[in-house]
């Protein structure tokens, strides 16, 4: 499976060790940043700016099935990403039954700014799309033509809106672990880290939880 990551221009960084962390543990892994400009250049992405978009790539993670010409699985997963683990155990969760595959989480945060400064949303389903297994070529995802998906709301597509619920699958938390919400050994050990209110490489959260982890990760890609 090809491996989708969210980029941002402001985040760099967080891009790289993201990246790094996947090939280390994965060497023949094919991750691809989505850059949003990138995808504007070539007119594929051509939604009008977004004031209220927290990141460059709120919008274009749904863009995954066409760039994957809607054929076989591919992953996606946001830029503040730290994978432990082989991308070869997700392999486990693609069922051709499902649209996406996501960890279904009950997330409600009590901040209402994040990273550096940007507005902390609630709504139904926060998260889930922060890191999806598409089933690029499930009938139900092949509405997701570049004019569909520059037209629609954010509500229709952060909520998966065109699917039935049955078409969504799930995994476990331990593969989107919300950093500073789940806790071991409540709810499993963390086998894909998510720094969803802000990791290391911003002030402020240079001591968050498992902020050793993306450190260690850093030295070791500016080592290798």
């Amino acid at each position: 499976m090809k491996i989708y990551v969210g980029h941002d221009s402001r985040e760099d960084i967080a891009y790289q060790v993201c990246e790094h962390s996947i090939k280390r543990r994965d060497p023949s892994a094919e991750v691809i940043p989505l850059k949003q400009k990138q995808m504007r250049d070539q007119g594929i992405y051509t939604r009008p700016v977004d004031k209220l978009a927290s990141t460059e790539f709120t919008f274009t993670r749904f863009f995954v099935p066409y760039m994957n010409d809607f054929k076989g699985w591919a992953v996606f997963c946001d830029c503040d990403f730290l994978w432990k683990i082989s991308s070869h155990e997700l392999v486990k969760y693609c069922d051709p039954s499902k649209a996406v595959v996501v960890v279904q989480h009950d997330y409600a945060p009590k901040e209402t700014t994040k990273m550096d400064g940007q507005v902390q949303t609630s709504y139904p389903r926060k998260n889930w799309s922060s890191m999806v297994l598409w089933n690029c070529e499930h009938p139900k995802n092949k509405i997701l033509t570049p004019e569909l998906l520059n037209e629609e709301s954010p509500k229709f597509l952060h909520r998966f809106s065109w699917l039935e619920d049955n078409e969504i699958g799930s995994m476990p938390a331990e593969y989107n672990w919300l950093v500073g919400w789940y806790k071991e050994s409540r709810d499993g050990t963390p086998k894909i880290l998510h720094y969803t209110e802000g990791g290391p490489w911003f002030d402020g959260y240079r001591d968050c939880e498992y902020a050793d982890d993306w450190k260690k990760e850093l030295i070791n890609l500016f080592s290798s």
